[in-house]
């Protein structure tokens, strides 16, 4: 297996290189440099939800949309997760299954305004 830039350094160097491409919007560097860190840690929500939003910031929504499944399969009360979620199924164009969720999300937020 070949190493690349992306997966170089420790874990916590990687979190940090992610962050910067993201902040950067270098949406596709950051995923690079976490889909190894997630595959390593999948029990943290930061990583993966970085992901999912770098995913979902490149258009790439079928991956976000795993993503963000899995952290809601997880946590089903992890607020962000289901309003990435949300956004995500909407963007697709799958509204009847977004709404759902965006419900949820405002719940949990305790905006219980329709939405």
């Amino acid at each position: 297996m070949e190493t690349t830039y992306y997966d170089l350094g420790t874990p916590a160097e990687r979190w940090e290189r992610a962050q910067k491409f993201f902040d950067a919007k270098e949406y596709y560097e950051a995923a690079q440099v976490l889909k190894k860190l997630v595959e390593e840690v999948p029990e943290q929500t930061g990583p993966r939800l970085l992901l999912a939003r770098a995913y979902y910031h490149s258009a790439q929504l079928g991956r976000a949309e795993n993503e963000l499944r899995a952290l809601v399969e997880r946590d089903p009360v992890e607020h962000y997760a289901r309003l990435m979620l949300g956004r995500t199924l909407q963007r697709q164009g799958r509204h009847d299954e977004a709404e759902s969720h965006l419900r949820i999300a405002s719940a949990l937020a305790g905006d219980f305004t329709e939405v």
